[in-house]
């Protein structure tokens, strides 16, 4: 094997011809069934999962609890199997592209506040929190890769510093609301920015200005990474990646390993689901594992319509004059 406060509504105005078209609404999707929750499982099923005739819902909830019941059987069988994670050192071949990566302005932003290293993680034992993916994409993502990479392009298909934007588009809503709408789930607001008036210079506008406010809109660093609690690994960005791999038979992943300590510095590099339970991801006896979504006893495969992440940003402008009052003598 290969290792490796909402304003006054508007009209709102048209699109621009050049907006952006959105991928396809449907896609390929594997489903983890047996972990939390049931409500969201079935929620999946009633509203995005696309078949013919009606949705029996009482079949998928005994197809859940057989899952469910064969979780507790890996708990006695596979207890502690998180834990016992193949996890290998930089080797000081790749010692440069890691070093390029940590200069990387991308890097910089996400990893700046806790312990991390570079490590080949085996991909089987990594504990996950998110319990379905796109298993369309993922075909397309290991296409790119190819069977048999040099370590040096496997790093940097676990840890690239480019990465083509997913499709997304822009409406304005009213004078003061932008709506921003992508299908990818890695689409987020980023910190507002003040810009000063040297950097407005390469902007030109039409306006005399000292200084602008931006709340940037894109996606995340697409660095693969996970957070380590004792012995155990869960992964936290890269899901279609690492599945792409262990589908291409691939073994081992390179990734960006941030540790934790305790809960308060969890919830700096976690999400939320995990910040809401740690234990049951990093001291439950057999938690989700990535090698769960390649067991047919587990997994499930649908063809499913998109979900759209919209992010919607309404500025709020608050003009005052000073007065400058001098006492009566």
């Amino acid at each position: 094997m290969q290792q490796g406060a909402k304003p006054k509504e508007q009209v709102p105005a048209a699109e621009p011809a050049d907006t952006p078209v959105l991928a396809s609404a449907e896609r390929d999707m594997v489903w983890i069934l047996g972990q939390p929750q049931l409500e969201d499982y079935l929620e999946f099923q009633k509203s995005k999962v696309i078949r013919e005739g009606t949705c029996d819902l009482r079949a998928c909830a005994a197809e859940w609890r057989a899952a469910n019941d064969l979780y507790y059987d890996l708990e006695q069988s596979e207890a502690g199997l998180a834990d016992r994670i193949d996890c290998r050192p930089l080797p000081p071949e790749l010692m440069p592209l890691a070093r390029e990566v940590e200069a990387h302005r991308w890097f910089q932003s996400s990893f700046d506040d806790l312990p991390y290293s570079f490590e080949l993680i085996e991909l089987d034992k990594l504990v996950i929190s998110q319990l379905q993916v796109e298993t369309g994409y993922s075909r397309r993502i290991a296409e790119l890769l190819g069977p048999a990479p040099p370590p040096e392009a496997l790093f940097r298909f676990c840890l690239p510093l480019e990465r083509e934007f997913p499709p997304y588009r822009v409406r304005r809503l009213s004078s003061t609301r932008f709506q921003f709408t992508s299908y990818s789930s890695d689409f987020r607001e980023h910190r507002p920015t003040l810009l000063d008036q040297d950097q407005l210079a390469a902007l030109a506008l039409p306006n005399p200005a000292v200084a602008m406010v931006g709340v940037p809109i894109g996606f995340g660093s697409n660095l693969l990474s996970g957070i380590r609690s004792g012995q155990r690994v869960l992964l936290q960005n890269g899901y279609h990646r690492a599945y792409a791999l262990r589908s291409a038979g691939f073994t081992h992943a390179w990734c960006v390993v941030e540790t934790v300590t305790r809960k308060d510095e969890l919830r700096l590099t976690a999400d939320e689901d995990v910040i809401a339970d740690p234990e049951f991801y990093f001291a439950a006896r057999r938690p989700p594992l990535l090698k769960d979504f390649f067991d047919p006893r587990l997994a499930r495969h649908f063809r499913a319509r998109r979900s759209e992440f919209v992010v919607e940003v309404e500025i709020s402008i608050r003009t005052s004059g000073a007065l400058d009052v001098t006492p009566d003598r």
